[in-house]
């Protein structure tokens, strides 16, 4: 079963995305499931399943990081997968900052980013971006083909090792090319000693275990603090 990873800010077009994909790959005579990752609500899942008619599930991580409960979760997802005889399992993940690290060692990861946010973007983004294997851009449709151009420009420097393919979530232009990509990588399936490209995200202070208090007083844990410096 090829397990395959897709990240992203909110609202970049990864579950368009991933429905252009999952039609690609039945055209193809694959069987794909989907695994939707997210916060508080989505019926992305139920969208799929309609649409499509294959298998999907949905979770969500409540007050945890998403990427945390996609790690705590990736191996139910894929025994899941497994019995839900999906020879392609796409697990998409909510990213809700731009240090989100949810790309697994030996798991094709692929990362959506739109061309909205400005040129500046690709700099601020962390692991979700820099451990990519292959970078889809969307909303190009949106921005002058100068300002496109540019935005993709800016890419390699944060995803050296990445494979950069614009895509279109509407009309699903450049989705075959995805498509052909994933397939090249072969079938890759993490086994128990399986790891994260990245670490992630540090946690665990007072507010992560539910602390609503301002103040000194109230924080322990992992906290850190500003130093300022100023005139």
């Amino acid at each position: 079963m090829l397990t395959v990873t897709l990240a992203g800010a909110p609202s970049v077009g990864k579950t368009a995305v991933i429905g252009h994909l999952v039609r690609a790959l039945l055209a193809r005579g694959r069987r794909p499931a989907a695994v939707k990752f997210d916060t508080r609500s989505s019926s992305d899942a139920d969208r799929l399943a309609a649409l499509h008619g294959i298998p999907t599930i949905g979770g969500l991580s409540g007050y945890l990081c998403p990427d945390h409960f996609l790690a705590s979760n990736l191996e139910e997802a894929m025994d899941w997968g497994r019995d839900n005889r999906a020879d392609v399992l796409l697990i998409e993940t909510a990213g809700l900052c731009l240090r989100c690290a949810p790309h697994v060692e030996g798991v094709p990861a692929v990362t959506v980013v739109d061309c909205l946010g400005g040129i500046d973007v690709p700099g601020k983004m962390g692991p979700m971006l820099a451990s990519a294997d292959i970078v889809l851009v969307t909303k190009g449709d949106l921005v002058s083909q100068a300002e496109r151009e540019v935005f993709i420009h800016a890419l390699p420097k944060a995803a050296p090792d990445a494979r950069i393919i614009p895509v279109n979530g509407l009309s699903g232009s450049g989705i075959r090319v995805l498509a052909r990509c994933l397939e090249g990588m072969g079938s890759a399936e993490p086994g128990e000693l399986a790891r994260l490209r990245h670490d992630m995200p540090a946690s665990i202070c007072s507010y992560c275990t539910g602390e609503r208090r301002i103040g000194r007083r109230y924080q322990t844990g992992n906290v850190e603090k500003l130093v300022w410096r100023g005139r």
